[in-house]
Formats: C-alpha cells, sequence, structure tokens
C-alpha cells in the first residue's frame, strides 16, 4: 500500500498535466519539437526501437526519485544532451505507480534506464540487462549510501530505539529506500517484524512525506535527499549505511551493440559541471552530479550478497520480501 502524500513543500502541488505541460516547453529549444513524455507501453520487446516517421526513438526511463514533476525538470534536459552527443532520438518514459523500472526495462518498454543498484542486481538476473555507466555524486565518488531519518523533535535518537516503532522505506526494490536501511536495521538487530508497522512508498519523496506527515516514526531515504532535508532542519539523521556502487544506467538486452556502445560514450563524456552544464536543471540534486564512469557487472557482487541476506532473491524482479 502507498504511503499517503503530504508535500513538504507547496510548490510541489503542481497538477501532473500542467507539470508535464510545461516542462516539455521548458525542454524544447527552437530548433526542435520538445521529448514526448511517454506514459504507454510503445516499445518493442525485441529491444527494437519504434519508428516515427524515418527516425528511430529509443525510450529512456528512471526510478522515481523526487517526484514526477522534478524527475522530469532533471532528466529532459539530460536526454537533450544525449540527442546531440548520439544523434539518436529519446523519449522519456514514467514508470506508473506500483510498476517496476527493472521489469519496464527487462520486458521492453524501454531501452535504456537510470536505475538503482538493487533494482539493477534484480533486473539483471531475470532479464539480463546490461550495464553502461554509473553515476558520480557531488563529492566526486560512484558510490553512495542510505540514511534513516526521523522527524527533528522525535524522541527516537538511535536505531535500537526504532524496535517497536512505525517505519517506511522507499520502494521495495530501491537501494536506498530499502535495502540499505534493512541492512541497517539488521546489523542493530531489529527485523521487520520487531517494527510496530512498516510500508513501501512509491519514491525517496513519499517516504519523506510519510515520515514528515506523522503516520510514521522513520524513514529510509537516499543520501542527497536526506542530507538536503536535514540541512533544512525538516528531519535528522540517526543512521548511516554502508557504501555501494551508485546508480547506473542500463541497457536492454536487445538493444542493438553498436547503439549500447554509442549511448555508453556519451554517458562517460558527459560533463555536467562544465561544457554540458547549461539547460541543466538541478542535476546537482542528482546521484550523477559529476557525470558517469564505467562500470562492470561484478562491481556489484557485494550488494548481490547483502540482499541474499536479507532474502531477496536475485530472480525475484520487482517482489517485496
Amino acid at each position: 500500500m502507498d504511503a499517503r502524500r503530504t508535500p513538504i513543500r507547496p510548490s510541489l502541488r503542481i497538477p501532473i498535466r500542467a507539470a508535464v505541460a510545461l516542462l516539455a516547453a521548458v525542454a524544447c529549444d527552437a530548433r526542435r519539437e520538445p521529448i514526448p513524455i511517454d506514459l504507454a507501453d510503445t516499445v518493442d520487446p525485441r529491444g527494437v526501437a519504434i519508428s516515427e516517421g524515418e527516425e528511430a526513438v529509443y525510450q529512456f526511463g528512471f526510478d522515481l526519485r523526487g517526484g514526477p514533476e522534478r524527475d522530469a525538470a532533471q532528466y529532459l534536459p539530460f536526454l537533450r544532451y544525449l540527442e546531440r552527443a548520439t544523434g539518436y532520438r529519446f523519449r522519456l518514459h514514467f514508470t506508473p505507480r506500483g510498476g517496476s523500472i527493472g521489469d519496464d526495462l527487462g520486458q521492453g518498454r524501454v531501452h535504456f534506464a537510470a536505475i538503482g543498484p538493487a533494482g539493477y542486481v534484480l533486473a539483471r538476473a531475470r532479464y539480463g540487462i546490461v550495464p553502461l555507466a554509473r553515476g558520480v555524486n557531488d563529492q566526486g565518488k560512484a558510490e553512495y549510501q542510505g540514511l534513516i531519518v526521523v522527524r527533528p523533535d522525535s524522541p527516537v535518537r538511535a536505531v535500537e530505539d526504532l524496535r517497536g516503532r512505525r517505519m517506511a522505506f522507499g520502494n521495495a526494490t530501491s537501494t536506498q529506500g530499502h535495502v540499505l536501511p534493512r541492512l541497517v536495521l539488521l546489523r542493530h538487530g531489529i527485523h521487520l517484524d520487531d517494527l510496530a508497522l512498516h510500508e513501501y512508498t512509491a519514491s525517496h519523496r513519499d517516504c519523506a512525506n510519510a515520515l514528515l506527515s506523522g503516520r510514521f516514526d522513520a524513514c529510509g531515504i537516499q543520501d542527497v535527499m536526506g542530507r538536503a532535508l536535514a540541512a533544512e532542519g525538516l528531519v535528522r539523521v540517526i543512521a548511516e549505511s554502508e557504501t555501494v556502487p551508485s546508480s547506473l544506467v542500463a541497457a536492454r538486452g536487445g538493444v542493438p551493440a553498436e547503439v549500447r556502445s554509442r549511448v555508453k560514450a556519451a554517458l562517460l563524456a558527459f560533463q555536467p559541471l562544465g561544457r554540458d552544464a547549461p539547460g541543466l536543471v538541478e542535476w546537482d540534486r542528482t546521484e550523477m552530479a559529476r557525470g558517469f564512469v564505467d562500470t562492470r557487472d561484478d562491481a556489484y557482487d557485494g550488494l548481490r550478497r547483502s540482499m541474499t541476506r536479507l532474502g531477496l532473491r536475485p530472480g525475484d524482479a520487482g517482489a517485496a520480501p
């Protein structure tokens, strides 16, 4: 069941239809039409790009982070960069609430996706998706953490205090919003049945909203957003997880090798702090603030072992424990 959404900022309460129209307009330039935001399943299941006229269009998906409006604002200019760098056309695809970007990628609804490590591990085992490059954060590291946060006035001071309390997580396949916070709990001898209540939400923003609304006593959240909220005095961090390789861009196995190679080269050449900065929107708040580095599947072996400890079997893509 999804947590009820209580906006953290009034400015986030933008009707989605109006927000999509606004963001599409912002993303366009004088020479080209806006990148369409697609909510339908329009990709050939073999991984072949659909065509509009004589031009192939590749679908790009992503894990929901801050909400549709903010995520679209960040990704649309980035897709413009990929178009310039590769010569291909891209369309932004939203995974429906309750869906899995790993399933969308593996089942052919998108060709490429920015995906969290846990979602990647699950989809790699089930569908054979291909890793291209992983993000470099604002500290210059290609790794990240999950946080456990509480409200500033909460009596919860340490992880042990969460026993018998209510905790919200992000999506069930989220690395920072679920897997890493669960590992923190396990390290302190706390299992899900030791909590009075636990619930999975659709995104990190939804998890924070569920906490701030008072419905939950703690939230598992990504480090970038959690620290930003803490700096604003909205939450207090009580625990940090171990570090794991960061989110990555992966491709469906059916995408031609030449296309994957060109997209990978564009990712590695991306300079969001320099040449490619103009037009980007809040890219410094993403997990790829400084661009991308090469990655390999075995970089995620440690995470695979940790997920096994939690009962998340690699073949169970999209399944909550």
